[in-house]
């Protein structure tokens, strides 16, 4: 499938691009700056620019599938957190839909089905769980994924992938990302959401049940 990376310069988002490139679908990385660009074309990576904050809807022209890992960052205030994490990716949704995609995935955050009870970031959690909500009932056909904290670690291979209630602890986002880019083909992943943390099953036997 091609497949647009919204948020593809992105910590998670090359990772997502460069498990793309290994595997049979085609990767479109969406840059919002032109010094973006030359990073995806030394890999031979089509690219789209595009910016969350304006209009973005060129980005979904002849798109099939949609892996939505942007993220305002750490750094930023609550404004930038609702206009890229909350508003940015319901307006993705919107847009896939518009366009007949066949696939979104979503990056979340685990806290995000329960963003009252948590203690820090809770702006944060709020806007991931607006945008997860806004996904389940666009009638796209989607799948969430919550990690947990995310580490700079090199890639493990094995991870645990559940549904239900979230047990806490971290993951690499190199796996993260192996994980979005399995999740986009695996039916049984279809208009679910997962959590996923460190674990000791291998990423070919996911779902495997």
């Amino acid at each position: 499938m091609r497949v647009l990376v919204i948020g593809a310069n992105g910590a998670v988002g090359k990772h997502v691009v460069d498990r793309l490139k290994e595997s049979d679908h085609q990767p479109v990385a969406m840059v919002r700056d032109t010094d973006q660009i030359p990073y995806f074309e030394e890999k031979n990576v089509e690219t789209v620019l595009a910016d969350l904050e304006k209009d973005f809807e060129k980005a979904f022209y002849n798109t099939e599938a949609v892996i939505f890992a942007a993220g305002s960052g750490p750094k930023t205030g609550a404004d930038k957190t609702i206009i890229i994490d909350q508003e940015g990716a319901i307006e993705a949704a919107d847009l896939a839909k518009k366009h007949g995609v066949n696939r979104f995935v979503m990056l979340s955050s685990m806290g995000a089905d329960q963003p009252k009870q948590a203690e820090q970031i809770k702006h944060y959690l709020y806007a991931k769980h607006r945008a997860d909500e806004h996904l389940k009932t666009s009638g796209l056909n989607y799948t969430i994924l919550r990690p947990g904290r995310l580490t700079d670690e090199p890639a493990s291979g094995k991870v645990n992938v559940h549904e239900g209630s979230p047990e806490r602890g971290s993951v690499p986002r190199a796996d993260v990302a192996s994980v979005l880019v399995y999740l986009l083909s695996a039916p049984r992943a279809e208009n679910k959401i997962f959590n996923l943390i460190e674990g000791s099953t291998p990423l070919s036997d996911v779902l495997a049940y």
